[in-house]
């Protein structure tokens, strides 16, 4: 072959690698341009179609998570939030942040639950008239602050309430397993405690109901020891430093509990230890 036969088929392959070259081109800028179009049409019709939409972002949203569950071996589960009883006790008005820390130091609690807890016996003591504090003292000898607590003869929770007994009351929260909700336990052991203090007309009367001593010769000193920390309590709510490396105090040996139903409550005003029974 010569030199000019040479060059007319380098000039050939050339031009045929230049036109397909331009050809692939083309047709890329054509899909680009259909896949625009296509990326349009999508977009008109999820803004006019709400229910494409959600079924897209709901269809997305599952395949996430799936692929995060294969990554990780955890489901992932946003609501469980909402079942914890916590809260930020900085965030707490300063009397009720004093009494959550100085008990999560004193009784080895974390204090975000005991945050919460402390904010619904404030709100609960100002509906009921029940000192807030005393209500923190019952659940601090009763419990321990242990929201899952049962005793040999079957009081439970927090408040250490005869469940049993007092089964009425929890119908309106769901049944009698919501002994072990700690808001929950907390509002039906301070409806009774209430109840009790107007019908002996005295707190610490109200008590020896309470641990079913009422019509004994003694309570063991249950309400004593109610009383003494409700006061230290007080204490503290108000500013007062106190010392709290001490042991956090165990439910007291009292005599077996037989807490009676409780009866239409008489006034309240008759209680004769109104510093401690009303709210200050």
């Amino acid at each position: 072959m010569n030199a000019s036969g040479s060059s007319r088929m380098a000039r050939g392959i050339r031009t045929f690698c230049g036109d397909v070259a331009e050809g692939f081109f083309e047709i890329m800028h054509n899909g680009f341009a259909l896949v625009g179009l296509a990326v349009v049409f999508g977009i008109v019709m999820l803004s006019t179609r709400p229910d494409l939409r959600a079924q897209g972002e709901e269809r997305l949203t599952t395949w996430l998570t799936e692929r995060k569950v294969a990554a990780t071996g955890i489901r992932p589960e946003p609501g469980a939030i909402d079942r914890a009883t916590a809260a930020n006790p900085g965030e707490l008005p300063r009397e009720q942040a004093n009494v959550a820390f100085w008990i999560a130091k004193k009784y080895r609690i974390a204090p975000e639950p005991l945050a919460a807890l402390v904010a619904e016996a404030y709100d609960v003591g100002r509906s009921s008239q029940v000192d807030p504090t005393l209500i923190l003292a019952v659940m601090a000898v009763e419990s321990s602050f242990n929201p899952f607590a049962q005793s040999s003869v079957g009081a439970q929770g927090l408040m250490q309430v005869m469940t049993e007994i007092h089964s009425d009351k929890y119908m309106h929260y769901g049944g009698q397993y919501a002994a072990f909700d700690p808001k929950t336990n907390l509002r039906v052991g301070v409806k009774i405690l209430q109840d009790y203090i107007a019908r002996a007309g005295s707190v610490e009367g109200g008590l020896r109901y309470y641990v079913g001593a009422a019509n004994l010769p003694s309570d063991g000193g249950y309400a004593q020891k109610v009383l003494q920390e409700h006061s230290r309590l007080y204490q503290v709510a108000k500013g007062r430093p106190l010392p709290n490396n001490t042991p956090g105090l165990r439910a007291v040996i009292a005599p077996p509990r037989t807490q009676m139903p409780a009866t239409p409550p008489v006034d309240a005003t008759n209680t004769t230890d109104t510093k401690v029974a009303s709210l200050s």
